[in-house]
């Protein structure tokens, strides 16, 4: 697992700092891009939840959860369709996603204690999510152009898939360094971000996201044109194609397993994340106590993608889901029979591990399911159903007081239920 880990870190690093390829100028717009959005929730943390009431925190938390849904009411029937017009447009898309968020961040800054914040927010998050929609279109673009055949060539000896497994697996090792690059870039900006809030307050933290986003945009402009390969399959598409992915919301039958396996994953990262949170401050716990969960969480998503990148060799995407949720039930079936902080904490890291694994993997069967001229609409569909399934974990246990115990072991009945529906429709269709 550590040579799994090491040679995905080396290999990410290398690309990072190699801005002749396409690939390594995505990553560094997607460094930038994670780091500015650490600042923004750091800030809007330490507004909206640490410095109220734990009563009055409820209110305001759950106004922000709902407004996290609304976005994709506008990325997914609009911005969808209109990122699989054009794979140039794509590009441009990502630096206004940047650019507004330059802009947004700033105001922020101005109206924390004003109503302004809430579509502040609001329009934060939608350019959020424009990004994270088109991020996922782009791996396979920016692959495409000239780093897959160096990876699949001369990498393989390192933990990554050789010739044979082919561009699925390809897809899978740089959906895999994104995540890696994107952590990596959390946590140094989170530790950087506490440290602002504490000593000079949340608008600073807010500014500092400003000048994170324009360095992003800038990074933006970078990003390389899209291959003539790339180019072509968007003009091969033909209207009926389009408009047969577009009845057909959920694609291949394995995308649609995959998609339900994965928003389970996510469901559980949302109830965990504020299970833990609200409980934290029933008793009291100090800052310490959430920032080494934070810490212990993203320590799991590291060791996640290290095995991500090690297991690949041997098992398919859908085998990796199906064990991420059965190690999930497993986790919170001990955390619940053990209910106090140091476990509540390691279990935070155990799901940031679990996360690790099943999002990447689940990327890299859409990516390789779904055609590049229907990926736009595609990634934005399934981001509106694996958010909502966060969102929807979040509420319950910020609108019901749940005990640690109680909370963890309906994890673990939720998880184990869906690794065994997995695993059966998994079976029943396979040729």
């Amino acid at each position: 697992m550590r040579r799994g880990l090491g040679s995905l870190a080396w290999a990410s690093t290398q690309d990072l700092f190699d801005q002749t390829t396409a690939f390594g100028r995505l990553a560094l717009v997607h460094v930038a891009m994670m780091a500015g959005d650490t600042f923004v929730t750091v800030s809007l943390a330490g507004s909206l939840f640490f410095s109220v009431s734990p009563t009055e925190a409820k209110g305001k938390v759950l106004a922000y959860l709902l407004i996290t849904i609304a976005p994709f009411a506008v990325v997914s029937p609009l911005l969808g369709p209109l990122i699989d017009r054009s794979p140039n447009g794509r590009r441009v898309l990502v630096a206004l996603s940047a650019g507004a968020r330059a802009l947004l961040c700033w105001t922020m800054s101005q109206h924390l204690n004003s109503l302004w914040l809430y579509p502040e927010a609001f329009l934060v998050l939608i350019s959020s999510k424009l990004y994270v929609v088109t991020r996922g279109t782009l791996v396979p673009e920016m692959a495409r152009t000239d780093q897959f055949s160096e990876h699949s060539s001369t990498v393989g000896n390192a933990g990554w898939p050789r010739g044979d497994v082919g561009e699925t697996a390809g897809f899978a090792g740089f959906n895999a360094q994104l995540t890696l690059l994107g952590t990596v870039a959390g946590l140094l900006a989170g530790t950087i971000a506490a440290g602002m809030l504490k000593g000079i307050g949340a608008p600073s933290v807010l500014v500092a996201a400003s000048i994170v986003y324009i360095g992003a945009t800038i990074a933006s402009t970078r990003l390389q044109r899209p291959a003539k390969i790339v180019r072509d399959e968007f003009v091969q598409m033909t209207q009926a194609e389009r408009d047969r992915h577009a009845l057909n919301p959920f694609g291949d039958a394995e995308v649609a397993r995959g998609l339900g396996a994965a928003s389970v994953v996510r469901f559980t990262v949302g109830f965990a994340t504020f299970l833990l949170a609200f409980g934290l401050r029933r008793v009291h716990a100090g800052l310490g106590w959430f920032a080494l969960a934070l810490a212990l969480s993203g320590v799991g998503a590291l060791v996640g993608l290290g095995l991500v990148t090690r297991a690949r060799n041997a098992l398919r995407e859908s085998t990796l889901l199906a064990w991420a949720l059965l190690a999930t039930s497993i986790g919170a079936a001990f955390a619940g029979q053990y209910p106090n902080l140091a476990v509540q904490a390691t279990f935070a890291g155990w799901l940031g591990l679990c996360a690790a694994v099943a999002q990447p993997s689940f990327d890299a069967i859409t990516q390789r399911h779904v055609p590049p001229g229907a990926q736009g609409r595609t990634f934005a569909r399934f981001a509106v159903r694996q958010q909502l399934a966060w969102v929807i974990g979040a509420v319950i246990p910020v609108a019901i007081s749940l005990s640690f115990s109680l909370g963890d072991l309906f994890l673990a009945l939720l998880a184990m239920v869906a690794a065994v529906v997995y695993a059966i429709a998994r079976r029943r269709t396979r040729p």
